[in-house]
């Protein structure tokens, strides 16, 4: 380790730079896998990729279509919630890097990692970072699952109007983009929190990372409700 720390990127350390660029390199790679699976094993977010444009094709066909006005509400409610979230979670961390003598002072309590004010700045700003990211793609995400409400408004009511069954693909393919948009943001919240291990140093970091690499893979390829998922796909 020593060897690590005599070598420095700014005001990282090497074993910090690595555990940084590792984070980084993590959250790139699972959200990719995630929206590329393998075809032989579809992820958890391809799964319900089909499972929207069924709700479309039934939506057609509903009459009245007062649950289908229930889900997308449902949904932007829960946009609303993720980014009010990660909202006052920045103001927490701009406020931290503002003045981060008190979170230095408590790492020397506690015997926590040490290092100087910029390393810790750089620390907190990358979770501020990742909470930015999230907050971002939570706000975009409700405002597609707004404009899949109005596409979905557009499907006309007779099943036969040819324009019915088109229009409810567009309607489909806006709600899985908002789908999309909302786990980017839910990733960046997972890779955020592991980011705050890096206040007890990098190879923490590095162990959070793993952690939460194996918790989002196994919640996309290895879950329960995935299985359940898969034994009635929508074709």
């Amino acid at each position: 380790m020593n060897l690590l720390t005599s070598f420095h990127v700014g005001p990282l350390a090497l074993a910090d730079f690595a555990a940084l660029v590792f984070l980084v390199g993590s959250w790139l790679w699972i959200g990719w896998l995630t929206e590329h699976p393998p075809p032989h094993r579809p992820s958890m977010g391809k799964l319900m990729e089909g499972y929207r444009r069924e709700w479309m094709r039934q939506f057609v066909t509903r009459m009245p279509r007062l649950f289908d006005g229930a889900m997308i509400d449902g949904l932007r409610q829960s946009t609303t919630f993720f980014a009010s979230t990660a909202l006052i979670a920045i103001g927490g961390g701009l406020a931290l890097i503002g003045n981060p003598e008190q979170i230095t002072s408590l790492a020397q309590e506690f015997a926590l990692a040490s290092g100087p004010r910029l390393l810790w700045e750089t620390r907190i700003l990358t979770a501020v970072l990742f909470g930015a990211n999230a907050f971002l793609k939570f706000v975009w995400s409700h405002r597609l699952f707004s404009y899949a409400a109005i596409a979905m408004a557009a499907v006309p009511n007779d099943p036969a109007d040819p324009l019915a069954y088109p229009r409810a693909e567009q309607a489909a393919r806006v709600n899985i983009n908002a789908a999309k948009s909302f786990n980017r943001g839910l990733r960046s919240v997972y890779f955020a929190l592991a980011t705050l291990a890096w206040l007890l140093g990098p190879l923490a970091m590095f162990g959070a990372t793993l952690f939460t690499l194996g918790v989002l893979w196994r919640r996309e390829f290895g879950s329960s409700s995935r299985r359940a998922l898969l034994e009635n796909p929508p074709q």
